[in-house]
């Protein structure tokens, strides 16, 4: 039905039909182009607009207006829509086996509704533990489906409410799970919980969801939770707090409202204790206002306050090395090893072992490894309890390799549980006298804070790590605090590069790099540049290298000993076009091999994958950001896809969870951190300018370990040689450790 309004526009028209398949759906938007089967006629009629939540073979009643598209021709686009229960048999085994219902495949329709008839959705809803009548089903599988059903049902209703706003399918699932049954209640009147309690909802999505549902744009709780996302947005830049003007003036541009209205409410908050000031230095002999999140402020003084604890206490676990004839303990070891250490890698380990907290640090070739080998076979002759960590599943693994004994990531050995509290901590301390933790650079605030918690006391703690990498993905810079020469931390810089190391063209080209020079990209076996000015050539370029070059020439395996390293996620070199190009290459669509579209991303069985957050529910101990895994598994029925991690864990996510991982063809150099690879594929344009800076290169040329291969320009690659400028993170870490300003 059609017709003209008061207004003169046309009237809004109905139209019923079963959703046969989406074409495209944008996840931020909710909008969908579809094709729907009215019953009417052989032909599908496209449908555009929002249609969040709906699913493949559902009976929808599209309330719209119809139009035509100069290229695509006829469509009705959709304002909003109503879900409506089939009612003949053919459309029940539809809707049943459209992959709605969690436990429900194609088979399992045919067999309820066999035995139900047009009646089966009827008994799921009133009576489903009739569901066992049906032949191989059981109770457990009919009370997961009767589960699904009530919370299909739950989604739907927080949907309808939120489909005005314009929230897409993903966050309306997970405000749902958040909040269960208060979801609407709780974005109705509290909106501005959902950018801290629900992941993927930042301050500007509950802003405008505050806006629409009637709260003023100067209301005092929108400017709260505007500094507070000003101040959470900061920690993931690295910053461990703002200096109190720079968060006014953000805070202002941010909300489009007063300074004055800015410095009242944050003056609440630091009366609420939402938020906490302090005095620092600033450098210069200035001092300036620093103004925490509570979480950063307090792992921030429990670190240096364990750190200086730990360096006090008069216990040694390792007392028998305060007494060692370090001459003979060396000679022994060279006889033990093969090998006799170089003077600085002496002082290491004598710090290590006669120190309750130390820090290695050191470039590739230096002995780092072979340095904390010494120290393990050492402290094992004297029957110490030794304990190895890394952030990351495969540092970890690579720690084993090098030291014979088995390593695990700092999460796994903390036994971290939900919500990110861990198992071990001062009231229950590790049980070891001697923990050594791999890439230290890494070690974000927070967790070091956990991490320095469970050591006990006597027990020593040597941190290992490169501090001329770029620093952790989380806020602080925790190893170049250490390293400050303002703390008591004791430290051994390694600087020789040894003549094996020598030989490698990785090796000194990393080196170079570090000292400010431009790498030798001719000549050498392992170390190349392919230049290519323009970025849309660079990438094809960078894919050809990946999927042929490199497997021809190198016999290495492009999915999983090659890895492409980005300066930044956007533009044609970038990781997210990137990762398109290379899934096409290495892992195509074809016929038998499952997947799954979610958003603008098709997972398929085969894909490399990486987490992109902290979900401390997962595996055994969380999912970390950062994580490597690859798809094993698409179960269409359960709604889940299967990832093999790099721990060697096997971790199942619901389809609603896929914005967690993103693919791992190529990933930023930031998430690279932690990680060896054979062969590492670094474009580098001039596309990515404000991002090329030395630390980055210089990172991701050492997470190769066999080869690297530069794609792009001369310029580019010289202004990352060039530009020294790390980006100074305000942190307080090294004020705190300091002993004229002792933390406590």
């Amino acid at each position: 039905m059609s017709g003209a309004g008061e207004s003169g526009a046309p009237r809004l028209s109905v139209l019923d039909g079963v959703l046969e398949r989406i074409t495209y759906a944008n996840e931020d938007t909710g909008y969908t182009v579809a094709r729907v089967d009215t019953g009417r006629s052989d032909d599908l009629v496209t449908v555009v607009g929002s249609l969040l939540g709906a699913h493949p073979g559902e009976s929808l009643r599209l309330h719209g207006r119809w139009g035509s598209h100069p290229q695509y021709g006829r469509q009705f686009h959709v304002e909003n829509y109503t879900t409506v229960l089939p009612a003949t048999v053919q459309g029940v085994r539809r809707y049943l086996g459209s992959g709605l219902i969690k436990g429900i495949g194609p088979r399992m329709a045919e067999r309820i509704v066999d035995h139900f008839g047009a009646d089966a959705l009827e008994v799921i809803e009133e009576t489903p533990q009739r569901l066992t009548e049906v032949p191989n089903l059981g109770p457990k599988r009919s009370r997961m489906i009767a589960d699904a059903w009530e919370e299909q049902k739950a989604i739907k209703e927080v949907m309808v409410f939120l489909q005005g706003l314009n929230i897409s399918t993903s966050l309306a699932v997970r405000i749902y799970k958040k909040f269960g049954d208060t979801s609407i209640s709780v974005v109705r009147t509290e909106p501005y919980r959902l950018a801290n309690d629900v992941w993927g909802i930042g301050f500007k999505t509950a802003d405008t969801i505050a806006q629409a549902t009637g709260i003023p744009h100067d209301s005092p709780d929108r400017v709260k939770a505007g500094i507070q996302f000003t101040l959470s947005e900061s920690t993931s830049d690295g910053h461990c707090y703002l200096p109190e003007e720079d968060l006014i003036s953000a805070a202002v541009r941010i909300l489009g409202v007063d300074t004055g209205l800015v410095i009242d409410c944050l003056s609440e908050l630091v009366a609420e204790e939402g938020v906490l000031r302090e005095e620092l230095p600033a450098g210069d002999d200035t001092a300036h206002t620093a103004v925490y999140l509570l979480p950063f402020h307090r792992a921030e003084l429990g670190l240096a306050n364990q750190l200086h604890a730990l360096l006090e206490t008069p216990n040694d676990r390792l007392a028998a090395f305060t007494e060692v004839n370090w001459d003979r303990a060396l000679d022994w070891l060279g006889q033990r090893t093969g090998t006799t250490l170089a003077p600085e890698q002496q002082r290491a380990v004598r710090l290590a072992l006669t120190e309750k907290v130390a820090v290695l640090t050191g470039g590739p070739g230096c002995g780092k490894s072979f340095t904390v080998s010494s120290v393990i076979t050492l402290a094992a002759a004297k029957q110490a309890r030794i304990l190895l960590a890394a952030p990351t599943g495969r540092a970890a693994k690579r720690l084993t390799e090098l030291t014979g004994h088995e390593a695990s990531t700092v999460h796994r050995l903390l036994e971290l549980r939900p919500g990110g509290d861990a198992s071990y901590d001062r009231d229950r301390p590790l049980d070891c006298d001697l923990l050594v933790v791999d890439e230290a650079s890494m070690l974000d605030l927070l967790l070091a804070n956990k991490l320095a918690r469970a050591v006990p006391p006597g027990a020593h703690l040597l941190l290992v790590g490169d501090v001329d990498q770029l620093p952790s993905v989380g806020a602080g810079q925790v190893l170049r605090d250490l390293l400050s020469p303002d703390t008591p931390i004791p430290n051994v810089r390694l600087t020789q590069v040894f003549r094996q190391a020598q030989e490698s063209g990785v090796v000194t080209n990393a080196h170079r790099i570090n000292a400010g020079s431009m790498p030798r990209t001719e000549g050498l076996s392992d170390f190349f540049l392919f230049a290519s000015d323009d970025p849309e050539a660079t990438a094809e370029l960078t894919v050809d290298v990946v999927a042929r070059r490199i497997p021809r020439k190198f016999g290495l395996d492009p999915r999983r000993d090659v890895q492409v390293l980005t300066p930044m996620h956007r533009g044609p070199p970038g990781a997210g076009n990137l990762n398109v190009l290379l899934q096409q290459a290495l892992t195509p669509a074809g016929a038998g091999i499952p997947e799954r579209r979610y958003g603008g991303r098709t997972y398929r069985v085969g894909d490399k994958v990486i987490q992109i957050r902290n979900n401390y529910d997962k595996g055994r101990n969380g999912v970390f950001n950062g994580t490597l895994g690859v798809v094993t598994a698409i179960d269409e029925v359960n709604q889940e896809v299967t990832v093999r991690t790099d721990e060697d864990e096997d971790v199942s996510y619901d389809f609603t969870e896929l914005d967690e991982l993103t693919h791992a063809y190529a990933v930023t150099v930031h998430r690279s951190q932690g990680s060896e690879y054979p062969a590492v594929v670094i474009p580098v344009t001039t596309s990515a300018w404000m991002m090329l800076q030395r630390n980055l290169l210089y990172t991701a040329v050492t997470r190769a370990k066999q080869l690297v291969v530069l794609v792009g320009s001369r310029k580019a690659l010289n202004r990352a040689v060039r530009n020294a400028a790390a980006g100074r993170r305000n942190t307080g870490l090294a004020h705190r450790l300091s002993p004229a300003h002792p933390a406590r």
